[in-house]
């Protein structure tokens, strides 16, 4: 996911609710129809954003369509092979992943994309808030080489850290440091987890940080970084890996599926399809399962149960 980041799904015969529906419908009140099982292949990469797309995509699959969804853990790369083999249906969250979309789907034939899911991703680098506060000219990447000597660490050497997240995460953040002659090193924190509690830490004890994070995420409902300005992003700045020198993009989050996943539309692809909720709903139900510790099926349930507006759109048609 930083560009990168890591991402899950199944169901089956078309269930269709009261048109007009009351306001205190909850998603435990409808029952699924008496259909022939579908089946999802789903992929889960490994970020808490995904891992709520996929929570209340598999509730719904599963209680209200009565499909079979097995999720399946795997990075962004590996995940897009399994659409190839057969292992997976669907990608809940895709970061950007030109390079995959090439491969697979205008190549190999094997993928689709299956439409926007409402979410709009930012990578970047970020510092904590009192540092922002403190060096106000901090969060421009030309002073950065200023400031290198407040970040350095024993893994960094007489380099500032740029602390970035998971090795799998997709980055451009050692390329840029060349690039554009920065005093820094990358680090990896090793996780997701591990990075969020390294900014905790950072904000609540006053010590120096700086390293990429993303959006959405619940995080930034706890500690509001502040992001560092790289140069401005423009299409194709980061078409070389190798040269790249700009910031990362904005990003419209989008859904890829198995191109027979596709032609067998099936209510779980059509549920797919139709998905589409924003980063405030992702960042409810994240927060639900990283802080409140519910599982993905209370935490899916919860945010359904108090949105049944929002899923209702989401069921298959009447067939």
């Amino acid at each position: 996911m930083t560009k990168g980041v890591l991402r899950l799904v199944a169901l089956t015969a078309a269930v269709v609710l009261a048109a007009t529906g009351c306001v205190g419908t909850r998603v435990s009140d409808i029952t699924p129809p008496n259909a022939s099982q579908c089946q999802l292949n789903l992929a889960l990469n490994d970020w808490v954003g995904y891992t709520a797309d996929a929570a209340v995509i598999t509730y719904i699959a599963e209680h209200k369509l009565g499909c079979l969804v097995q999720q399946k853990t795997l990075n962004e790369q590996v995940a897009w092979q399994g659409f190839a083999t057969g292992e997976i249906d669907a990608v809940l969250e895709n970061w950007g992943h030109d390079d995959l979309k090439a491969l697979y789907i205008k190549g190999q034939k094997v993928a689709r994309e299956a439409g926007w899911t409402g979410n709009v991703g930012q990578i970047g680098w970020y510092v904590p808030p009192w540092m922002a506060k403190k060096y106000p000219d901090i969060t421009d990447w030309h002073n950065l080489n200023k400031y290198a000597h407040l970040f350095k660490t024993s893994e960094s050497g007489s380099k500032g850290q740029l602390l970035d997240g998971d090795p799998a995460f997709v980055t451009n953040d050692a390329s840029l440091v060349q690039n554009l002659k920065l005093n820094y090193k990358v680090v990896y924190a090793g996780s997701e987890p591990a990075l969020i509690q390294a900014f905790r830490k950072a904000q609540q004890e006053r010590t120096p940080l700086i390293g990429y994070f993303y959006k959405p995420h619940w995080f930034f409902t706890e500690e509001d970084l502040v992001k560092v300005d790289l140069p401005p992003y423009k299409p194709g700045c980061d078409a070389d890996a190798q040269k790249v020198a700009c910031d990362y993009p904005r990003l419209d989050l989008d859904k890829i599926v198995s191109a027979e996943f596709a032609r067998e539309n099936n209510p779980a692809y059509q549920l797919i399809k139709r998905f589409k909720w924003n980063n405030e709903d992702q960042n409810t139900v994240a927060r639900y399962i990283a802080v409140d510790h519910m599982s993905n099926d209370a935490a899916a349930k919860k945010w359904l149960d108090a949105h049944p507006s929002v899923w209702k759109k989401w069921l298959p048609p009447r067939s």
